[in-house]
């Protein structure tokens, strides 16, 4: 499979970030999160080649199996799919960030592990919320939010970066940014209890346009960048 367009997908992407950014007023920088998921490991490698050094992927066991095979890759790996906690051992020293923290079990877990690991370095994470108040997706609910915010800050282990959340799969915009801005008044809401979170994880390829306008500071981006993945 030939990821020969990606350059050109990808600055298609900053283009279209650009565009939106200075239509919406909104100045904070974006990173790109490459979703390697389902493809083979050249994807890995032409995201590198790319200049994308930040690469996610959404199961734990998968994405083990591709970082051992490009362990020489200077990149950094994101978990941005849900963890179950007897998975999280496999965590520390291989993800760089973990996108789903949704609950304190969770976050106990990813804690225990990184002890267990014992290097002394805090793992950088971040709570979802499921602010669109679907019941298939994971996800704290936005009012439970301080509450594993101040869990996972008394956890010596983890670094509380920020939130994340997904939007409905749906074309409708306007359903997109309500879900994405009430990220965004989570971290207002947090910030001034003092919880200070600087990243918001929030945009797929379908609706990336509406997480930036809403303040996005981290895409997680597959299909837009790699084209559809193999059947």
């Amino acid at each position: 499979m030939s990821f020969d367009a990606l350059p050109e997908n990808l600055a298609r992407v900053r283009e279209e970030i650009a565009r939106v950014q200075a239509g919406e007023g909104v100045s904070v920088e974006v990173g790109i999160i490459a979703v390697t998921k389902g493809h083979p490991p050249e994807a890995a490698l032409a995201a590198h080649s790319a200049g994308l050094d930040d690469l996610g992927e959404n199961r734990v066991q998968a994405g083990v199996a591709k970082i051992e095979q490009l362990a020489e890759l200077p990149v950094r790996w994101h978990l941005i799919g849900h963890l179950q906690t007897n998975k999280a051992r496999f965590v520390p020293g291989r993800f760089a960030m973990v996108h789903s923290v949704d609950s304190g079990r969770v976050a106990d877990a990813l804690a225990k592990a990184v002890a267990t690991q014992g290097s002394g370095q805090a793992l950088p994470v971040l709570l979802q919320v499921n602010t669109g108040g679907e019941e298939q997706k994971s996800g704290c609910r936005p009012e439970d939010a301080e509450a594993l915010a101040q869990h996972v800050l008394a956890l010596p282990n983890l670094e509380l970066r920020g939130l994340m959340t997904m939007a409905p799969f749906t074309d409708d915009e306007a359903v997109q940014r309500r879900v994405f801005a009430g990220l965004r008044g989570v971290r207002d809401r947090l910030d001034d209890r003092g919880i200070e979170l600087p990243e918001l994880s929030m945009g797929m390829s379908g609706d990336y346009q509406a997480a930036v306008a809403e303040g996005a500071t981290l895409l997680r981006l597959g299909t837009v960048l790699f084209g559809e993945r193999p059947k």
